[in-house]
Parts: structure tokens; C-alpha cells; sequence
């Protein structure tokens, strides 16, 4: 009996790993690398669902037969502009400043493919309001190291989670990928990804030999 092989995550995000693990997917980690240049007057929205295709198209040659393979990305979109991840203190000081106090959106594309299929590709928005933050609240939170490699400097999953007054929308949006949205899909394709505990092997090797579903020691 043939089976489909382990979904091909190509993002080396651990949330995203996560978030897989959580809903008991088998896959396998293979980040792409991607320019993530926005394009002149291209809106979060647009952006993060090019950036997943684009992340989606570029793992062609690492897909085994019949593997799909799920791409993501997620910004924090303030007005019209999309922060990333900060660069340094100044520029996660300066992001997290503009998020305090007012209402933000956080935008994750998401595509998933396999050659012979169509693409699959949307984005999901999700509204969260922070509360005042300090210039001491931003310094102790960047000495935590948690804002680093998080879009908007901020994590919600984490200590991040004190400041957030609200949301609206997919909590897993925000952490990093939105699994309602990816359930949906996977209740659509044929021959989905394998669970694990499944008739597929339960345990899968990621990029760097761990297998994913443990942690690095």
C-alpha cells in the first residue's frame, strides 16, 4: 500500500514546528530562503501570500513523490506598512513603540502544494491590541531575548502575552500559522500528510537530524 509521505515544512520557524506537532502531523523541516523584500506599494496581505508560494515553489526539488509541502509567512502590519523581524534593540524599540497603545494586525500567508495540484495560498488576519508600553517595559522585555526572530518584536506565546489587551481572530495566526485555515485544507487535498501514530513512520528527521517531534538537547 502506497503512502503519502510527511509533509515537507519549508520554514525553519520552531513556533510553526510547534504548532504541527501540537495537531500531530508528521513532516519534515527544509527552510527555503527567499527574498522578503516588499515590492513598491505591496500590502502585508499580498505580501506574505507571495512570500509562502514563492517559499512553496522554491522546495520543488526537495519534495520526494506525492510529498506536499506548507510554506508560511507572518508579518505585523501597522496602517499600511508590515514590520518584520528587528534588526537590533533600536529597531525593535521602534517597532513595539508604534504597536503600543493601538490596534494591529497580524498577517500569516500560508501556501500548500505539491507538484501536479494547484496551489494553494491565502492569508489570515488576525486584530491585537497592546496595551502602553514604557520605555523600561520595552528595555527589560529586550533584555529577555524573546523579541528577537519574531515579527513586530513581540511574542505572544510567550512573555509578550502580558501586554496584549485583546484579540480578535486565530490565536495560532499570531504565534504563526493558523491551523483552523490548515485543518480546512487538509480535509480538501487527496492523500493528506500522514498523522503521527499513524500507519506512517511516527517519528520524522528534521532539517538538522532532530527529529521533530523532540527538542534539540
Amino acid at each position: 500500500m502506497s503512502l503519502t509521505p510527511p509533509l515537507l515544512l519549508a520554514s525553519a520557524s520552531p513556533r510553526r514546528r510547534e504548532l504541527l506537532e501540537q495537531v500531530q502531523l508528521a513532516f519534515e523541516v527544509a527552510p527555503m530562503d527567499v527574498d522578503e523584500s516588499a515590492q513598491p506599494g505591496e500590502t502585508p496581505e499580498a505580501l506574505v501570500e507571495r512570500l509562502a508560494v514563492a517559499k512553496a515553489e522554491a522546495a520543488r526539488d526537495r519534495l520526494a513523490p506525492g510529498q506536499w509541502v506548507l510554506a508560511a509567512d507572518t508579518v505585523v502590519a501597522v496602517d499600511a506598512d508590515a514590520l518584520g523581524k528587528p534588526a537590533d534593540f533600536a529597531d525593535a524599540a521602534a517597532m513595539l513603540g508604534r504597536l503600543s497603545g493601538r490596534e494591529h494586525r497580524v498577517v500569516s500567508g500560508m501556501a500548500l502544494w505539491r507538484p501536479g495540484e494547484a496551489m494553494r495560498a491565502r492569508h489570515v488576519t488576525t486584530r491585537v491590541r497592546l496595551r502602553e508600553l514604557s520605555p523600561a517595559d520595552i528595555e527589560t522585555y529586550w533584555a529577555t531575548g524573546e523579541p528577537r526572530g519574531k515579527a513586530g518584536a513581540y511574542a505572544i506565546q510567550g512573555r509578550g502575552a502580558a501586554f496584549v489587551e485583546w484579540i480578535e481572530g486565530s490565536y495560532t495566526n499570531v504565534v504563526g500559522l493558523p491551523l483552523f485555515e490548515l485543518e480546512a485544507w487538509l480535509r480538501e487535498i487527496p492523500d493528506p500528510p500522514p498523522r503521527v501514530g499513524s500507519a506512517s513512520p511516527a517519528v520524522v528527521t528534521g532539517s538538522c537530524g532532530v527529529p521533530a517531534g523532540s527538542r534539540a538537547p
